[in-house]
């Protein structure tokens, strides 16, 4: 086999590794192809069409935010009664002294905002929005995790996020979804969440996905989990499956 033939094929399996993961670790595949990671890396960078990498991960290529279905400006007023009515009910599950993880997103501001008076928390956090909510309360220990910033989301992705992740046991994770679907599992919008939202899931004790009943039966490009990996679906209104 020539060398552009097996670069080819390397490609060719990396492709549909991702498709069935929505994202793969850069060490997991080297693993499972049987070459180094420089040599996907430099795979990936000659292609340039299909995939891309974001430190230790490779998604599927995006050019930017060009072409997303999520708009941070647009979705914040999007069904904002029926999120904070949502994340009324989330923050009522939080205990004094737990450690929690609040995702990115539209939603997660308004669980923030809503975290019981001198609870004495210490709160995980990766985006701009929910640490700007957190930062004035002198009863709660913020750790946010950084990394790259994207602005389209307002948040970061990184192997130092994924790192710090590592080494915390955190009570109660509360995810967010762009879409929820019986089929198609929990979604989102932006592939470089998917590392830390797994990553959050693998360290939780207790997993929670908040969401407006406006996300039941959508389904996004990122696919991070499913329906069944988490203790409970807190929304506005019940599931239809449900």
């Amino acid at each position: 086999m020539s060398r552009v033939s097996a670069r080819n094929a390397r490609l060719d399996a990396l492709a549909l590794l991702v498709q069935e993961t929505g994202v793969l670790r850069l060490r997991d595949a080297a693993s499972r192809l049987g070459v180094s990671e420089i040599t996907i890396r430099r795979d990936i960078a000659t292609d340039g069409d299909q995939l891309s990498c974001l430190g230790g991960y490779i998604l599927p290529f995006q050019d930017g935010a060009v072409g997303s279905d999520y708009v941070l400006d647009q979705e914040k007023d999007s069904h904002a009664v029926a999120k904070a009515r949502a994340c009324t009910a989330a923050a009522a599950l939080i205990e004094p002294y737990d450690t929690v993880f609040i995702d990115c997103g539209t939603t997660t501001p308004h669980l923030a905002r809503q975290i019981p008076a001198n609870a004495h928390l210490t709160v995980i956090c990766y985006s701009l929005n929910v640490a700007e909510e957190l930062a004035r309360r002198n009863d709660v220990r913020l750790i946010m995790l950084g990394g790259v910033y994207h602005a389209e989301a307002a948040s970061f992705s990184g192997d130092e996020g994924i790192d710090v992740l590592r080494r915390i046991n955190i009570n109660k994770a509360f995810l967010s979804a762009g879409g929820l679907d019986e089929q198609h599992g929990v979604t989102c919008s932006h592939f470089h969440e998917v590392p830390i939202k797994q990553m959050v899931m693998q360290r939780s004790v207790q997993k929670h996905l908040v969401v407006d009943s406006s996300k039941f039966g959508k389904v996004r490009a990122a696919r991070y989990a499913s329906i069944s990996d988490f203790n409970s679906v807190i929304a506005d209104q019940s599931a239809p499956w449900s």
